[in-house]
């Protein structure tokens, strides 16, 4: 995904495409009543608890307004890897669904909240919970100003069932982000996201910087980024101590 952005950015580069002011503002806000498909990645070269440790997760998201209501749907595919334990493992992660009730629905402010739900999808222990998680969903989304917008995103969900094996769940996510457009389809942003396993008592706070760049190919509007990440707080095992997110997001 990283290569993919580079290799996009140096030919957009010397490509112009017309795009209004309120497209390339609207390209990050996720409560747009537009219908996207998102691919996303995670790569995280260090974990805390074994500096060989590596994992690289790729997101497929499709998000569907109907009415004022806009579905979220993501699907993982991970890689793990830990050298001093031996384990390694590829597959795909729990499916995640998110239902948004747009409560706010305005150019320059977006509200939604709504349930959460994951299913236990996963193909590996190491990559999903085993267990069926509700909770309730919120986001918020504001266009300050043509250059500046931001918001926030929380989650939080806990287990309703599955193996009754696996420990329970109960985790906290939260996600601000910000964008500044510099002009010409060009931004600086800030998306990390706060994770809080509320069960385990560990956590992870990354704080990140990164470029991205908006572009209108016919009637889709493709929103390219790349940002690095580095934790500030974390503690227990298999955090992210640094990783990179990109992605390409597609507005229909």
């Amino acid at each position: 995904m990283k290569y993919l952005f580079i290799l996009v950015s140096l030919l957009i580069g010397t490509v112009s495409f017309a795009q209004t002011d309120q497209e390339k503002a609207q390209a990050n806000n996720p409560l747009a009543k537009i219908t996207a498909f998102n691919l996303q990645q995670y790569y995280a070269p260090n974990l805390t608890g074994n500096d060989e440790a590596t994992s690289s997760t790729y997101w497929l998201r499709y998000a569907k307004p109907t009415g004022r209501v806009l579905w979220r749907a993501s699907l993982p595919f991970s890689t793990y890897s830990n050298p001093e334990t031996g384990i390694s493992s590829s597959g795909l992660g729990d499916f995640d669904l998110f239902a948004a009730y747009l409560a706010v629905s305005k150019p320059t402010l977006s509200f939604g909240i709504g349930p959460s739900v994951s299913a236990p999808t996963a193909t590996h222990s190491t990559l999903g919970t085993g267990k069926w998680t509700l909770g309730a969903a919120a986001v918020a989304f504001a266009s300050v100003s043509p250059q500046f917008q931001t918001g926030g995103l929380v989650i939080w969900r806990t287990d309703v069932g599955g193996d009754m094996n696996r420990e329970e769940v109960n985790i906290l996510a939260f996600q601000p982000f910000a964008f500044w457009q510099v002009g010409n389809g060009v931004y600086f942003r800030s998306a990390p996201t706060w994770n809080f396993n509320l069960e385990k008592g560990t956590y992870n706070v990354p704080l990140g910087v990164g470029l991205g760049k908006v572009i209108k190919i016919k009637k889709t509007v493709c929103n390219f980024f790349i940002e690095p990440q580095y934790s500030v707080l974390h503690y227990g095992d298999n955090q992210p101590l640094f990783q990179l997110y990109s992605a390409l997001n597609m507005q229909f």
